[in-house]
């Protein structure tokens, strides 16, 4: 390529670079180009240029008024029906008519300079979702037989294998092959703190791998990432309007038509009832059209929304529309599935007991050597709690039988070994445990029993225990007002104990997933409005039935596709913050509105007793306008 032509190609990437610097803020430069002109315009007024004055009155209007005046005539085509930009339209025409260009001049400025300000405030509280788009990592380093090669991230595919450095952002989900390292996952979670993974445990596209070199099995397609699935969920709910807004939209094309025939009857009846003159009805009615124009009531609700979603996704809640957003903060009952969401939904081992002579440590690796090589959950958890104990290598036993549902038999250093249920073990009397068996069972453990050389000689206590931040959860909920119930499977007895662990209000046991289908339609006449919090899997009929589904996601793309509300991070904290960031939502609504229609209700009046001049009108139209924009984005903080 020869350097000019070089040079028409930097010119030209130049100019790219500066269209699209400058568009977003196309509709600012041309409201400020409009108030120059009207300043241009006054000040050849002054001086009796009197075609010179007009010529740059008429730049004002076109330019400052092009945008909004294309956008009002497009949207009235195609909804068939008047709105908000017609009515300033006719307005500002209307006063150049009777000769008021500078007032008229005035209102297509500071009408296209709101414009402009709301245009960039729906920016601003999009932000968020663009902040997730822009940490899309464009290219992987792909690893193929030890050969390295730069690839677009669009070209990986399942089953390849792609090498993270320190620093990086991991460019696509999947499984740690090599390595160990500290990822940043809050663009996911909304948790700062970093988490350590290891060999086998799942990495998120757009998280940050902040120490340690790893090798990653790619395990999904680019546009199937957890991470594009949020940045499609934030979009959609974006787009999704409220019941509130829908309702605005539908009010807004009828009080239009309204505003419009009290202009017309304003340019005639007043002159034949109070005397006005022609002049006087004209200028009078065009005021109507500015002060009267519902504006303000228009842009009540979709900033302060849009700020909601963008704050909530920022925060790690994920609301799927502002339907959902809006009903959350008038929930007043809120049912807990148990397993996963009160609980950690793994049993832990919780006491351990042994018989008079009997090593406990000696005990505690031996039992687990044994329960190494079984797959079921409680003999997981002795192995976990064992390891966590002590720092020895486990044994290999001689014999093993492993019997489903009942427990587990070994031989070990030619002892024989039982490890199980009370009925297994053929001993269901535990005496050495001094009656503290029967006490831990009842607090809603399960007991382990074990058996060495037909002697029973302890028992392990296990329990889904109850999540640390459970019962601050539930009493913050407490505090706004919110009845919770927890929906389980257990029987009664475990059931009292968990709730009175958790603070939940009430408990309803013995729960099956149809059962729990059947609650929440009892709790839905009693109470107004209910959410459920599940999983996201086996509770989905629940949250289906719910007012407000909410599901404790932990970065699984299942629960993006069951609930209302997703918890990125399975923190049931952020319930209460979900729920006080919709109350604040809806409460910076109701001033909002109410703001709204004072300010047009006293400009209305103040136009009627004749208080009111044009410019004065304009300027408390817009600005109650551009005040209520800047109101809902109090959220963003």
């Amino acid at each position: 390529m020869s350097s000019e032509a070089q040079t028409i190609q930097k010119e030209e990437a130049g100019n790219l670079g500066f269209i699209k610097k400058v568009k977003p803020h196309i509709e600012l430069i041309a409201a400020i180009l409009s108030g120059i002109f009207i300043a241009v315009g006054w000040l050849l007024e002054k001086n009796n240029f009197i075609s010179l004055y007009v010529m740059s009155y008429l730049l004002a209007f076109f330019i400052g008024g092009f945008a909004k005046a294309k956008q009002g005539i497009v949207a009235s085509i195609e909804n068939k029906d008047l709105n908000v930009e017609m009515l300033m339209l006719f307005a500002a025409i209307g006063s150049a008519i009777i000769g008021y260009w500078t007032e008229g001049a005035i209102l297509i400025f500071i009408f296209s300079l709101s414009g402009a300000l709301e245009t960039y405030t729906m920016n601003k509280s999009r932000k968020e979702i663009s902040a997730l788009m822009n940490i899309q990592p464009e290219e992987a380093l792909l690893v193929n037989n030890g050969v390295e090669k730069r690839i677009a991230v669009a070209e990986l595919e399942v089953g390849d294998h792609i090498l993270v450095k320190p620093g990086e952002r991991i460019p696509s989900d999947g499984t740690i092959l090599r390595g160990q390292s500290n990822i940043d996952e809050s663009m996911i979670t909304g948790e700062s703190i970093p988490v350590s993974k290891n060999r086998q445990e799942e990495v998120f596209a757009g998280t940050v791998n902040l120490s340690g070199s790893i090798t990653i099995l790619v395990t999904k397609k680019n546009n199937e990432t957890l991470f594009h699935k949020i940045i499609e969920l934030v979009q959609s709910a974006q787009s999704e309007k409220s019941p509130s807004q829908l309702f605005i939209e539908k009010f807004e094309g009828r009080y239009v038509k309204s505003v419009l025939f009290a202009t017309f009857f304003m340019m005639f009846l007043p002159h034949f009832l109070l005397g006005w003159n022609w002049t006087e009805d004209f200028y009078r009615s065009m005021i109507l059209l500015v002060v009267a124009s519902p504006c303000a009531l228009a842009a009540s609700i979709m900033p302060a929304t849009l700020s909601a979603i963008s704050k909530g996704a920022r925060h790690g809640i994920l609301f799927k529309g502002g339907i959902h957003l809006e009903n959350l903060g008038n929930v007043d009952a809120i049912a807990f599935d148990k397993t996963g969401t009160l609980t950690k939904g793994k049993p832990e081992v919780t006491e351990v007991i042994v018989k008079d002579g009997i090593d406990k440590e000696t005990l505690i690796w031996k039992a687990a050597s044994i329960e190494n090589y079984s797959t079921h959950p409680l003999a997981q958890a002795i192995v976990s709690f064992a390891k966590s104990q002590m720092e020895i290598d486990l044994l290999t036993p001689e014999e093993l039988e492993d019997i489903p549902g009942w427990g587990i038999k070994a031989k070990l250093n030619g002892k024989q070994w039982k490890i199980g249920k009370a009925d297994f073990i053929e001993d269901q009397t535990a005496t050495f445990a001094n009656g503290k068996a029967e006490i831990l069972a009842n607090q809603g453990n399960t007991l382990v029993f074990v058996k060495m050389n037909h002697e029973l000689v302890g028992l392990f206590a296990l329990k889904d225990v109850v999540r640390e931040e459970t019962k601050t959860a539930i009493d913050e909920l407490r505090k706004i007002g919110i009845f919770t119930i927890m929906l389980t499977g257990d029987s009664k007895p475990t059931a009292k104990v968990i709730a009175a662990e958790s603070h939940v209000d009430q408990s309803i046991a013995e729960c099956l997933p149809e059962g729990k289908v059947a609650q929440l339609k009892e709790l839905k006449n009693k109470f107004k409005t209910v959410a459920m919090v599940g999983d996201g899997i086996n509770d989905a009929p629940a949250l289906a039935v719910a007012n407000v589904g909410i599901a404790m996601g932990g970065g699984t793309d299942v629960a993006l596709e069951t609930a209302d509300v997703v918890l990125m991070k399975n923190d049931l904290l952020r319930i209460a913050e979900a729920i006080k960031l919709s109350k604040r939502m809806n409460h910076i609504i109701k001033q909002n509105i109410i703001f709204s229609i004072i300010v047009i209700v006293i400009l209305i009046s103040s136009n009627f007793f004749k208080i009111l001049d044009l410019p004065l009108g304009v300027i408390g139209h817009e600005g109650s306008t551009i005040l209520v924009i800047l109101n809902g984005l109090r959220l963003l903080k």
